[in-house]
């Protein structure tokens, strides 16, 4: 019985760990491709329990966690971050570089507004 308590469906796992807003987005992140201990999971009705080692995307990233607790609620963060341990911490992103600020007084002219549009297309 303690150690059928110490899994969880992996869907409701990582959303009580605060990975992803709704339970439906976790299922999606499940069934797009994630794997369990290196293994690929593609349901996620996947029981889950600490020691298990996650690797899934999410955003632009590539996640790498192992599960230390199972959670028994979604609650803040501050607890959300003790259910896990972050294998491969994402590295910080670089700034984005700013855009150019007009200096004039008053209006900017046609020709700084052209400026700052050659500018802003060059960023996107």
């Amino acid at each position: 019985m303690g150690e059928q308590a110490a899994r969880l469906r992996i869907d409701k796992w990582l959303w009580h760990a605060r990975f992803f807003k709704t339970r439906s987005l976790a299922a999606k992140a499940v069934a797009s491709g994630l794997r369990v201990n290196g293994l690929s999971v593609a349901k996620p009705a996947h029981m889950v329990g600490p020691g298990d080692v996650l690797t899934f995307s999410q955003g632009r990233t590539v996640r790498v966690i192992r599960i230390a607790a199972p959670g028994e609620r979604r609650g803040p963060a501050p607890e959300a971050r003790t259910l896990y341990v972050d294998l491969d911490p994402p590295a910080p992103r670089a700034p984005e570089p700013q855009a150019p600020r007009y200096d004039g007084g008053g209006r900017p002219t046609k020709r700084d507004r052209r400026a700052l549009d050659r500018h802003r297309d060059v960023l996107e």
